[in-house]
């Protein structure tokens, strides 16, 4: 599977973006997938994750009722609405897939399998 992320840009603290994933193959609904990101000299971090049927999803505590991960398994992508944005939310952001069980979502990093190459999100004050 191969992920390609994109959406990130330049906005002000209180705007939205849209994160995109784009993947490639013809498994994409057989993948748990989650969104990921990593600030300038901070650890990768856990954002959202979506399970395979989109039956379940879960957030990190940072970003819940700001940010919300969907998917289109018919499209092959998977996205993460980013609202009200803070500065703190200045990262590079990663999608990632995850051959789980169906309904399972994951937020354990090490327990995904692909990665994209990232999109920068800066959010100015």
């Amino acid at each position: 599977v191969q992920l390609q992320a994109s959406g990130g840009g330049l906005v002000q603290a209180g705007g939205s973006l849209r994160l995109s994933c784009a993947t490639s193959g013809r498994t994409f609904s057989s993948y748990a997938m989650g969104w990921f990101r990593q600030a300038p000299g901070k650890e990768r971090e856990f954002v959202a994750a979506i399970s395979r049927g989109a039956i379940s999803t879960n957030y990190a505590d940072s970003v819940k009722g700001r940010f919300t991960i969907s998917r289109d398994n018919a499209k092959n992508a998977v996205y993460l609405q980013t609202n009200s944005l803070k500065p703190e939310d200045t990262a590079v952001y990663y999608c990632a897939a995850n051959p789980a069980r169906y309904g399972a979502v994951v937020s354990d990093q090490y327990q995904y399998s692909y990665w994209g190459q990232g999109t920068l999100v800066t959010v100015s004050s």
